[in-house]
């Protein structure tokens, strides 16, 4: 980067963190810590809310995503919506009312303190491993930016992290992720832009978007059925969205301390009602408008040469091995197939202004069969490489925006595209750490020792468990590299828990006579299942939330038939 980008980079992030400290400001107990003494209101509930999700991933790998798989990523979100209405209804009045600083506080009332411990254990372990892999997209940045070592950067980057959320608590988190968003949304609109104004004069914006679609690049719907009917091993579809990602939404938002813990703070119920239905209906067009973005690299990269493989530091030094000269033979087929794209993309332009449709058709059928080519020349450079490097993580898919922008944007917004990805982790990761920390204290320390306590005390505790959280995930980053994409490795490790835990709250909130030994050991049950459906690769991630909570459902239906049935102690 230039001696601007430096500059534009070091302000923008010294200038977040003096604003989050200045916010900070005051803080005594557990309230303000973790609750922000319930204060804020419905912007800032959903900025905070949209933070929380939308870590350095979103920024880094999803425009990789939809460079290497198109748009059908962003029906992971359909089910969203819907979530956000039920959990208006059920479980943001049952949180306020009983006045928990965590979710899981109530599965104590409503159970027994085993199924608590349960629910909670899941989410410590599920959000920690997530934690981890969120430090390390940042870090891919220092590492590309500096050449440094991959884990000195993950530690570096996690230091900064745990100085920043020790010292800031959950009001910090939430302003500063409100001055976050608003710098990310100007900055990635920014990119786009620039991406469009970079292209050939004579392609238009709706160039862009024929060039993508016949190279299968807006596949915005698609239906998951193929010759053989249903693939149920299909990961992005209408079904799996709407099903499987109300499920998951409804079990992030509404079981997840990190999303839970953003919408206590605010002043009222209503207040918590209005920023989630505004994310419902704000977070499905901002993560269309992300993909965009890498629709329209990949757009770029059909009109200008693009490297085979985007890790550029692994490539170099594949080259330099014993199987440089089989690399450079794929690289050169794989240049010379960009060429013939080029070629067929402006030859579909020409032809569609001319009203040729027999010309239209050739060069719309060239474009999606050298597309094809083209990903089977990047998974073969990708076999080379892992030859030369068996350590090296083969998916470049979280590599590929971040190239982009260091190879083409001007001074000055490359730092801005650089300041937003640490901007996004910081946000996410902050309130990742604080409410594990939060789960820590009030779930298990308090249950576990449960001496006199003091209000200074307390403090202290909750910044000494924000730092222990901070370490582990420092620890998980260190093998995130080989994860794959990261936006699809952190959804599929919520997956593998969230469908439990919701089938907890789901029997605590709708069946009564259900108790505490049937769900506890329901839970236990099903969670087992999920794994094992999972590793044996049964059906796409996605709908391990949906079965995870129907298992554990119908799990504890038969189990209480069986078990005796204690006394419960409050009914939601």
């Amino acid at each position: 980067m230039s001696t601007i980008d430096w500059i534009v980079l070091a302000l923008t992030l010294f200038g977040i963190i003096l604003f989050g400290v200045w916010k900070s400001r005051g803080q005594k107990n557990l309230d303000s810590y973790f609750l922000g003494n319930q204060s804020m209101p419905a912007y800032i509930v959903l900025f905070s809310i949209i933070g929380t999700q939308a870590s350095a991933i979103t920024f880094l790998s999803a425009p990789g995503q939809a460079y290497t798989d198109g748009m059908r990523f962003v029906q992971y979100y359909f089910g969203l919506p819907l979530a956000m209405v039920i959990l208006c209804v059920t479980f943001v009045p049952i949180f306020h009312r009983l006045k928990v600083y965590t979710a899981y506080e109530y599965l104590e009332q409503r159970f027994d303190s085993k199924t608590r411990h349960l629910a909670s254990f899941l989410f410590l372990l599920q959000r920690g491993l997530s934690t981890g892999i969120s430090i390390y997209a940042p870090s891919l940045i220092l590492s590309s930016l500096l050449g440094w070592d991959i884990y000195l950067t993950n530690m570096i980057m996690g230091g900064l992290l745990i100085i920043y959320t020790v010292s800031g608590g959950t009001k910090a988190i939430s302003y500063t992720q409100t001055q976050q968003l608003v710098i990310i949304f100007g900055a990635m609109f920014l990119a786009g832009y620039m991406v469009i104004h970079m292209l050939p004069p004579e392609m238009k914006f709706t160039d862009v978007l024929n060039i993508a679609g016949k190279s299968g690049k807006l596949n915005v719907i698609t239906t998951g059925f193929d010759q053989n009917g249903f693939n149920w091993k299909d990961k992005y579809n209408i079904f799996s969205g709407v099903i499987g990602g109300f499920f998951l939404a409804l079990s992030y938002f509404g079981t997840d301390q990190s999303q839970v813990g953003r919408y206590l703070t605010a002043k009222s119920i209503k207040e918590s009602r209005q920023g989630l239905l505004m994310n419902g209906l704000i977070k499905i067009p901002m993560q269309f408008l992300i993909l965009l973005v890498g629709v329209l690299v990949f757009t770029f990269y059909c009109t200008f040469q693009g490297p085979v493989y985007y890790n550029t530091k692994i490539l170099e030094s594949t080259y330099k091995s014993e199987y440089g000269n089989e690399l450079k033979f794929v690289e050169d087929k794989y240049h010379q197939v960009q060429d013939k794209k080029r070629e067929a993309a402006l030859g579909l332009l020409q032809s569609g202004k001319e009203e040729n449709q027999s010309a239209y058709q050739e060069n719309s059928g060239k474009l999606k069969s050298l597309e094809t080519e083209a990903l089977v020349l990047r998974k073969d450079a990708a076999g080379i490489i892992h030859k030369a490097n068996p350590s090296a993580d083969v998916a470049d898919t979280n590599y590929i925006f971040l190239h982009f922008v260091i190879a083409n944007l001007p001074k000055g917004l490359v730092g801005l595209i650089v300041a937003i990805i640490f901007l996004a982790a910081w946000g996410s990761i902050a309130a990742a750490l604080n409410s594990l920390a939060s789960c820590s204290v009030i779930d298990w320390h308090h249950r576990i020792r449960q001496k006199e306590r003091s209000e200074n005390r307390d403090l202290k505790l909750s910044r000494y468990y924000t730092f222990a959280w901070g370490i582990f995930s420092i620890a998980v980053a260190q093998i995130a590299g080989q994860m794959g994409s990261l936006i699809e490795a952190v959804n599929i490790l919520g997956s593998l828990f969230y469908g439990t835990i919701l089938g907890i709250f789901v029997i605590a909130f709708y069946l009564k006579h259900i108790s505490g030994n049937a769900v506890f050991y329901s839970a236990v049950i099903t969670e087992c299942l999920v794994i094992f459906i999972y590793v044996k690769d049964v059906v796409s991630f996605l709908w391990l939330n949906a079965i995870g909570c129907i298992l554990a459902v119908l799990i504890a239906l038969i189990l209480e038939m069986f078990l005796k049935k204690p006394k419960n102690n409050l009914s939601a």
